[in-house]
């Protein structure tokens, strides 16, 4: 009976989770028999709480390319600090590969305005209010990798407090 409990506590778990396939890319692999067909998928995978992770999933069929692709994106999780509003606590930017992501917060009300594979990332971890820009490469892949990284580097003020070992009253002053 206990064994039945925890299925179903894992199935809930399982159910918070949102994923959406950003692109899906046929690719080939020469070999000596001829040309190799396979299937590239980029999905982002969030609780719509904080928690976003993109990943990539390779296969001979598109669906097994999707699943391969939840599973690297929740390997590869970022926890995001959000404020009362719903947006991030300062302006932050990252980078992926060729493609740099600016990101700055936003009043209540504005939205997510983000393009892209970016805006994906943003709206799966739960940023409701939020400005952004990709600036450089547009390829989805590395577009959503900068903005996971962007968001890996946002900081509360709690931690600034706690990494310099001062009270957070000290911290405004």
């Amino acid at each position: 009976m206990a064994n039945r409990r925890k299925g179903n506590k894992t199935k809930e778990k399982e159910a918070d989770w949102q994923e959406r396939v950003v692109q899906i890319r046929r690719v080939t692999k020469v070999v000596k028999g001829g040309k190799k067909l396979s299937f590239r998928a980029i999905v982002v995978v969030g609780n719509e709480r904080g928690q976003v992770g993109v990943g990539v999933g390779k296969a001979s069929d598109v669906i097994g390319a999707v699943r391969k692709g939840v599973v690297d994106g929740k390997k590869h999780l970022v926890t995001v600090p959000l404020t009362k509003a719903n947006s991030i606590p300062h302006p932050v930017s990252g980078a992926g590969g060729g493609a740099k992501v600016m990101m700055r917060p936003a009043a209540p009300g504005t939205g997510v305005i983000a393009g892209g594979a970016v805006r994906t990332v943003l709206e799966l971890a739960g940023v409701r209010n939020i400005l952004a820009k990709q600036l450089g490469s547009d390829n989805p892949l590395n577009n959503a990798r900068a903005a996971a990284n962007a968001l890996a580097s946002l900081r509360t003020f709690s931690d600034v407090a706690e990494e310099r070992g001062i009270p957070l009253e000290n911290l405004y002053a």
